[in-house]
């Protein structure tokens, strides 16, 4: 096969295309996170900057209002409680190693035999001994990495500003550079905003009230440490097939074995009767006429998207595999299949 002075020239040019576009992904590498960070709350925040720009009509400060107010909304909870997860952090972990672990399962499994229960005092200490060592150790990362920390704050803010004030713009230049035709493009459009709207909204948000609401169940009924146990149940609310079950179920059991009955029972009724079911109840409400991704693609990218992204990856993960899913339905579809027969 013989190259004329054209597809030289083609080939040069996609060359130095690919060549430009790793060294793009090189340098943003470092804080690649931070900006999908704020380009994902530009999207999650899009609605209220346009009510907002129709009452002031100035994108600059219509931007600027919403910036403030998001960093204000993220940074003073974070100043105040962070000191405060720290300090009940170290509670745990010093309650952990005074706990009578022996007597409370002696106490949950009385005609349980010596070599059972020696087993499951073995399992329960391993168990809260990784878990406080985990939290001792995310508590320290977070302070040595408070500069960097910082830094990508600063860049998240930088990009969520200009997502909401050129979002036109962004979306004339998508469109540009796209290489389906109008109808295509429109139908990915949908399908992916129903897939991104499915899984902040129906997930992340839902996996947060539900949260919140087995936060207040610790703080009703006395529960110590109630901060840090809210975050993991926020955190494992968010996770499908988990639930904030995994952090209330064994304070249910703590006080069942520590003879608080009627507690006990009453905390029982709040978790069964309130935190299980309104994830059903607001997700059908919310996601009721959005895309409806699989659990098991939710739960694969949100664990594969946790060590390759870190946090955000909760979001990242199972949004970059519902749009290859996506990508492969619309190709075996023929939606796609006609850019490659052309």
């Amino acid at each position: 096969m013989e190259f004329g002075e054209k597809e030289i020239r083609r080939l040069v040019v996609i060359l130095l295309i690919v060549t430009l576009g790793v060294l793009v992904f090189l340098i943003i590498r470092p804080v690649l996170v931070a900006i999908l960070g704020g380009l994902l709350l530009g999207y999650v925040f899009f609605p209220l900057y346009k009510k907002t720009l129709e009452k002031v009509r100035e994108p600059n400060t219509a931007a600027a209002l919403i910036s403030v107010m998001i960093l204000v909304a993220i940074v003073v909870p974070l100043w105040y409680l962070i000191p405060l997860i720290a300090e009940q952090v170290f509670e745990i972990f010093k309650l952990s190693q005074t706990l009578d672990i022996g007597g409370i399962i002696r106490n949950l499994f009385p005609s349980a035999s010596d070599q059972i229960i020696a087993q499951l005092i073995v399992t329960a200490t391993s168990i809260i001994g990784t878990v406080t060592s985990s939290l001792l150790s995310a508590l320290t990362g977070v302070f040595i990495e408070l500069p960097s920390l910082a830094l990508h704050l600063f860049i998240v803010a930088f990009v969520f500003f200009f997502t909401l004030r050129d979002s036109e713009k962004l979306s004339e230049m998508i469109s540009a550079i796209s290489p389906f035709n109008k109808t295509q493009e429109k139908e990915m459009v949908k399908q992916f905003k129903g897939i991104t709207d499915s899984l902040i909204y129906g997930q992340v948000i839902v996996g947060l009230v539900q949260g919140i609401l087995a936060g207040l169940g610790f703080l009703i009924f006395g529960v110590s440490n109630a901060l840090v146990l809210s975050v993991l149940a926020i955190f494992f609310s968010i996770i499908p097939f988990i639930g904030p079950a995994v952090v209330w179920a064994p304070v249910t059991i703590y006080f069942f074995a520590s003879g608080n009955v009627g507690i006990g029972i009453a905390y029982l009724l709040y978790n069964l009767l309130l935190v299980s079911t309104i994830d059903n109840v607001l997700r059908s409400y919310i996601v009721s006429r959005k895309s409806d991704i699989s659990q098991a693609v939710i739960m694969v990218g949100m664990i594969g998207g946790l060590f390759v992204f870190g946090f955000l990856g909760l979001i990242l993960g199972p949004l970059i595999l519902a749009y290859f899913v996506t990508f492969l339905k619309a190709y075996k579809d023929k939606t796609l299949s006609s850019l490659f027969s052309e």
